[in-house]
């Protein structure tokens, strides 16, 4: 069976200041019964990763390459040495921003499971790709293009025209892109395909949290600014773990 997950990608915001709410996050999530992962700026990764409580840690971002001259990045080896025991790669603000294409984001997967890390693989057409009727098309070939050649990920949707915006697809239009990316999972990976968590992400917030975990394939979410404030995040947690 495929984890219930609440992953929270705080991208480039917070300070030392923040790791208190990252603690109380952490404290809460030993009495919620879903996998919660938290994902910091790269400056905070080592301190969250050594606060008590039950949270595990990611990097929004990892290199392909072990080490080397590339200035400005961090490899998933340093993820891992920080502490980190997830990696988000192929975010739409990565592919979109830094052009980066599917097979880089699937070369980056590998290089988190080769430092031990689990990779949340992030998939999500544009708005003009949805309304062309485009949407299943684009994200299985993002997911073919982006997957190693090992089951042991995290796959998360999110539709970019969703991030951010307030805007959330119809439970119709997630129902659907979830169970196009079950099926491919289980023609590629066979029974393996079945266990894999797929998050749903884009405007997730307390106030829908049910609606959206009660979604066939839905494990869980990717949550964005949500994810900053434990008085937001734990509602969306204990509606996953009550889901």
């Amino acid at each position: 069976m495929p984890q219930k997950i609440a992953a929270g990608n705080w991208k480039m915001n917070g300070t030392r200041a923040s790791l208190s709410e990252i603690q109380a996050i952490a404290e809460a999530a030993q009495n919620i019964h879903c996998t919660a992962i938290l994902c910091p700026p790269a400056h905070l990764l080592y301190s969250a990763a050594n606060l008590p409580g039950r949270l595990a840690i990611g990097g929004q971002n990892c290199h392909h390459a072990p080490s080397g001259a590339f200035t400005g990045d961090i490899s998933a080896a340093q993820l891992a040495d920080c502490g980190a025991s997830h990696a988000i790669v192929g975010h739409s603000e990565r592919r979109d921003g830094y052009g980066e294409s599917d097979s880089l984001v699937r070369t980056k997967a590998q290089a988190a499971l080769d430092s031990g890390l689990t990779p949340i693989i992030c998939l999500g057409e544009s708005q003009d790709q949805r309304t062309a009727g485009l949407a299943i098309e684009v994200v299985l070939a993002q997911l073919t293009g982006s997957l190693p050649d090992d089951a042991r990920i995290i796959i998360a949707y999110e539709p970019i025209w969703a991030i951010g915006t307030g805007l959330v697809p119809t439970v119709a239009e997630i129902t659907e892109v979830h169970d196009a990316l079950r099926a491919q999972l289980h023609a590629i990976f066979g029974a393996a395909g079945l266990d894999i968590s797929i998050l749903y992400g884009g405007s997730v917030k307390p106030s829908n949290a049910q609606e959206i975990f009660a979604i066939p394939h839905v494990n869980g979410a990717l949550v964005g600014g949500a994810s900053l404030k434990a008085e937001d995040f734990l509602p969306i947690m204990r509606s996953l773990a009550e889901s």
